[in-house]
């Protein structure tokens, strides 16, 4: 006879990158986290931080694989969320439904998360702007979800077209998510570091009055180029 399969897979325990590392990123944009990466990480540009709530935070991802109209996978990664961790549930990108509401985004505030990310959508945006815990999602929607399994908890998933596994570090803001894997972590760091620093000094020299950028420029006088007039 064939076993009933569970409602949950989970795994309540992962290896999680160092508090002071999480730190470093704070300040750092995501695209210049992306480029860090070799310009990767970035995930679906539909996934944004929702109207009236805040636009940037930084933390570990939970991850967790609802599928299409459920959320139980959600409900059970609300358990073992630590304070700075981002909820991430996968949906497959799917929009008929709410994937949470006020009611679970209020638990992950009172538990200390960072953020709520998904691939999908959420219900009760005028409760979550009050709540205030970043959300990024690919928009709202008036139906809920059911609650009824099967799903994931602390395995890797894919959301938004990119690759999350627990332990991962994401940075958000207004531009949208980036995925940091935990074991490249340091380096991606140390070079969005640089790369910061190296954009600081041209970010001044445009403002100075740069009005051709280095680029196309060596381009133009190149001998590649041809000139149709």
């Amino acid at each position: 006879m064939i076993e009933e399969a569970p409602l949950l897979t989970v795994r309540k325990t992962f290896a999680r990158p160092p508090a002071d590392l999480v730190r470093g990123f704070e300040g750092l944009s995501g695209a210049i986290v992306s480029d860090a990466m070799g310009c990767v990480g970035g995930m679906d540009h539909r996934i944004g931080p929702l109207s009236g709530l805040p636009e940037t935070f930084i933390g570990v991802a939970v991850t967790c694989d609802c599928g299409p109209g459920d959320n139980l996978a959600a409900a059970a990664a609300a358990t073992i969320v630590e304070p700075g961790d981002v909820v991430v549930a996968a949906t497959g990108g799917f929009t008929g439904t709410g994937v949470i509401g006020d009611i679970m985004i209020g638990i992950l505030k009172n538990r200390g998360a960072a953020a709520f990310v998904t691939d999908g959508v959420v219900c009760d945006l005028a409760d979550l702007r009050r709540i205030g815990l970043p959300v990024f999602a690919q928009g709202v929607i008036p139906q809920s979800v059911h609650r009824s399994g099967p799903g994931t908890v602390g395995l890797p998933v894919v959301c938004g077209g990119v690759a999350v596994s627990p332990g991962d570090i994401l940075v958000g803001d207004p531009d949208g998510v980036v995925v940091v894997p935990r074991e490249i972590a340091p380096s991606v760091l140390e070079r969005a570091r640089a790369i910061r620093d190296q954009e600081a000094g041209l970010v001044e020299t445009v403002r100075g009055g740069l009005r051709e950028p280095g680029a196309g420029a060596a381009a133009m006088a190149g001998g590649r180029v041809v000139f149709v007039d």
